[in-house]
């Protein structure tokens, strides 16, 4: 079941990564993970704009209004799996230079997994305050680090030295796509659309 994986990748991590390995699990099986997973920050946002609102420094707090914070919420949700295909693309390209031939499946379903705890610290906007939300993120990002050096090894069928490398250039092409989601954003934002806020 989906929802063992997530419990099993926080709970025992390695003892997970040679479950997944060993299932041989299809690519509908870890889409439909992505799928689910992707949906809880952007239905947590959507709440927490419109409903509890944002607190940034000693400002009042900010509400959206329903149809910006749907939009949003939508362009998240899309930004997400798009993001996770394109970090399951990287993966599989860059599979040859260090020895592994993993299927696109495989390199799918190590982006997919590896970047659960990062999605799932959507769940921290039900508190939305800047210095809260920052660092349940930094968490996030830092045990899907964690993840993705520890299932290189077991899922692309390589030395953990050369895991190492590889699970580091990963990582380093992951920094360049949330810059260019950043900038993109940003260039959108100043083009006209930009949230509608209440009041």
């Amino acid at each position: 079941m989906i929802l063992n994986h997530i419990w099993g990748l926080y709970a025992h991590p390695l003892k997970e990564w040679k479950t997944i390995d060993e299932r041989h699990e299809s690519m509908p099986y870890a889409l439909s993970h992505i799928l689910l997973i992707a949906l809880i920050p952007c239905a947590i946002a959507y709440y927490a704009s419109v409903h509890i609102g944002w607190n940034i420094g000693a400002r009042d707090t900010t509400f959206l209004t329903a149809e910006s914070a749907t939009m949003m919420a939508v362009a998240m949700y899309l930004g997400i799996i798009v993001g996770c295909f394109a970090l399951g693309y990287l993966i599989h390209w860059m599979a040859k230079t260090f020895g592994a031939k993993p299927t696109f499946t495989q390199s799918f379903e190590l982006a997919a997994y590896t970047a659960t705890p990062a999605i799932m610290s959507g769940v921290g906007a039900l508190y939305p305050e800047l210095w809260f939300i920052t660092m349940v993120f930094l968490a996030g990002i830092a045990y899907s680090v964690y993840l993705l050096y520890t299932g290189v090894p077991i899922l692309m069928h390589i030395p953990e030295e050369r895991g190492f490398i590889y699970a580091s250039s990963v990582v380093t092409a992951g920094l360049i796509m949330l810059v260019v989601l950043m900038v993109t954003s940003a260039i959108i934002w100043t083009n006209g659309f930009m949230p509608q806020y209440v009041g």
